[in-house]
């Protein structure tokens, strides 16, 4: 599966990141969530690379984002 975050729509409450920090971190420079560094697509924080299965807790962080920018494609 891969991950995309519409960033621009993000409230920065910390849902992603603290449902699923093997894939989402808060941006020191905006508070808003990206993709952490080792599943970023080409280095877009907000686009990753398919993703391993044992990371299970993406579509938790997907469900749990009050925005709904949080994008699973399988």
């Amino acid at each position: 599966m891969k991950v995309t975050i519409d960033r621009m729509q993000c409230v920065s409450c910390g849902s992603c990141w603290d449902t699923c920090p093997a894939l989402f971190v808060q941006n020191e420079e905006d508070s808003f969530s990206q993709i952490v560094e080792e599943y970023r697509e080409n280095g877009d924080i907000a686009a990753s690379i398919a993703i391993p299965d044992t990371i299970t807790c993406a579509r938790d962080a997907a469900d749990l984002c009050p925005s709904a920018i949080i994008t699973i494609v399988e």
